[in-house]
């Protein structure tokens, strides 16, 4: 049974369950819409959540952490529960687009081996960010600062941009969005989406061939039925 959120606060969970790393790994190379579309179309964070360069394409264990509005001390406690090839997915109890995170912190998210950040708030420090390579995804950019004086918590369930994650479920982020995989899943959406992407690479050697999508997709027939009418 889950535990109550307000019997949460103030929590620290040490040890997670993991998304199967090469699982992860494939994930990421799918992309988030085909893994999105894989999935049935749910697992999507709300699409203000952008990264602040392009280009960056990314997949990891989530390690959650629940932020209260101008407070970024649980990202300080998050760090030492970082491992290599996670993805730090921040959520705030209230909205908020204060500059929780910058390059300070990004040092020592990288120094333990974390591959982005996902924060439902503001970042600063941006050009710097950039210079360093370390993936942000967030759904504003401020100069404002944050304050230490409230207790959230680590690894616990949380609501990110519309979008539940828990605790080592697998995250895929690139120029398209963010989707979450449940860590349990993860091993079927992959082999789902793979069968997508490989199913849209025929569907593009037949396009880039010249044949037209109303002649694949068999849609002239229900245009037909819809009314269209070709006039010369």
């Amino acid at each position: 049974m889950s535990i109550p959120l307000m019997n949460q606060l103030g929590v620290v969970k040490r040890n997670i369950v993991r998304a199967d790393a090469a699982v992860v790994d494939h994930l990421g190379r799918l992309g988030s819409a085909t893994v999105h579309e894989a999935m049935g179309r749910v697992g999507l964070l709300k699409p203000y959540m952008r990264p602040i360069r392009t280009g960056a394409s990314v997949a990891g264990s989530a390690v959650t952490v629940l932020l209260h509005p101008g407070d970024n001390w649980m990202l300080h406690v998050a760090a030492e529960q970082i491992q290599p090839g996670d993805i730090v997915v921040a959520a705030i109890s209230a909205e908020c687009s204060d500059g929780y995170f910058g390059d300070l912190l990004a040092t020592s998210f990288m120094a333990r081996g974390a591959r982005a950040l996902v924060i439902d708030a503001g970042v600063r420090d941006v050009r710097v960010l950039k210079e360093m390579g370390f993936p942000v995804w967030s759904k504003a950019i401020s100069a404002k600062g944050t304050i230490k004086a409230t207790l959230g918590s680590v690894n616990i369930p949380v609501l990110c941009a519309g979008a539940l994650v828990n605790p080592g479920d697998a995250v895929v982020a690139d120029d398209d969005g963010i989707v979450i995989v449940p860590a349990a899943d993860a091993v079927r959406v992959a082999q789902v989406a793979q069968k997508r992407e490989d199913l849209e690479g025929e569907k593009r050697a037949r396009l880039a061939s010249g044949v037209l999508g109303l002649d694949m997709y068999d849609m002239r027939g229900a245009l037909e039925r819809a009314g269209l009418k070709y006039i010369d």
